[in-house]
């Protein structure tokens, strides 16, 4: 259950605890001392037993459990709760994976918790434990460089979504035909794509804006502008995704509008041939009644002039279907 735990003290990490109360008592014993726990899908029972020691709140515990929340930070007495969604991309076959992170904040502890297999906390412990000064703004320096990893793995997974939809418009519109014939399908497959990394995305600017506005427990006043930092951040990832699904929308309709326009010219041609192939369908038909006395039946010319006539009307029907641009 737990990856990693460990005591910061005055920006430093400082010796293994034996237990989980007695970290907690030493990180409380000494100022600007901090416990960091990071658990990865605990079980109902071992979150039960971190309830009790750090005093956790019911309804924390029960979300956390669940592992089915939305972005989104809750104030208790005394704790705050917030929960991220990590995205990660895999190209191919195109698909937006999702994780869950949820971290709990209170009195000298933060306890990191982690759900599915996107992990966006890889080095993040070791790239703090290098930069003491932030450490030393306690559990806030925690919150900051999770929510930092993940909204900057959003921008990663902005860019490449941008370039394989760059590819996808290209195959929609080449004059050769690389699309295929499910063309409109995987438009709609790679729009669903985007609405998950959406969902992703836009639950967490209030929660981010805040931590950065707003005065909040466990949070310093001098936290407060590397929150302005992530905020700002989301809102590039943000502008990014509105981006990539107002091109989706106009990909879709001009593809659309193009098979409209290919539908109309099919049916012009079809509607031409059929045409021409009614002038001698309509000739044979008459001459094919046996009636006694048809027009030239019995003169020596009259088969050559039937034939000449039905040539005549369906090539002056060519030529003009032709000059109209419908062959």
């Amino acid at each position: 259950m737990i990856v990693d735990c460990a005591v910061y003290r005055d920006g430093r990490r400082a010796e293994e605890p034996a237990g989980l109360a007695e970290a907690l008592r030493t990180a409380r014993g000494f100022g600007g001392s901090f416990l960091w726990i990071g658990l990865h899908e605990p079980t109902g029972e071992e979150l039960a037993r971190l309830s009790q020691e750090f005093g956790l709140h019911p309804l924390a515990v029960e979300d956390v459990l669940s592992a089915r929340q939305r972005p989104k930070l809750e104030l208790y007495r005394d704790s705050l709760f917030l929960v991220l969604k990590p995205v990660a991309y895999d190209s191919p076959p195109g698909r937006v994976r999702t994780g869950e992170l949820m971290l709990l904040v209170g009195d000298s502890f933060v306890i990191s918790v982690r759900h599915g297999d996107v992990n966006p906390l890889d080095g993040v412990r070791e790239r703090l434990e290098h930069r003491p000064e932030l450490l030393r703004h306690g559990p806030a320096a925690v919150m900051y460089a999770v929510s930092d990893a993940v909204v900057d793995q959003y921008l990663e997974v902005a860019a490449r979504l941008q370039a394989d939809l760059g590819e996808l418009e290209e195959a929609v519109f080449t004059p050769d035909g690389r699309a295929g014939g499910d063309t409109a399908g995987r438009v709609y497959a790679f729009k669903r794509q985007v609405l998950r990394f959406r969902r992703a995305t836009g639950p967490l600017t209030d929660p981010v804006e805040r931590l950065a506005g707003t005065r909040m427990p466990f949070v310093p006043e001098g936290s407060r502008p590397f929150f302005r930092d992530v905020a700002d951040h989301l809102t590039r990832a943000g502008d990014q995704v509105e981006a990539l699904d107002r091109l989706l929308s106009d990909i879709l309709s001009a593809y659309l509008a193009q098979v409209g326009v290919q539908q109309n010219d099919d049916m012009r041609k079809i509607s031409a041939w059929a045409a021409m192939a009614a002038v001698p369908t309509m000739i044979a038909g008459v001459y094919g009644m046996n009636f006694a006395h048809m027009p030239e039946l019995h003169h020596p010319l009259g088969y050559p002039a039937v034939l000449a006539l039905t040539a005549a009307a369906s090539l002056g029907l060519y030529r003009f279907f032709r000059r109209r641009g419908w062959l």
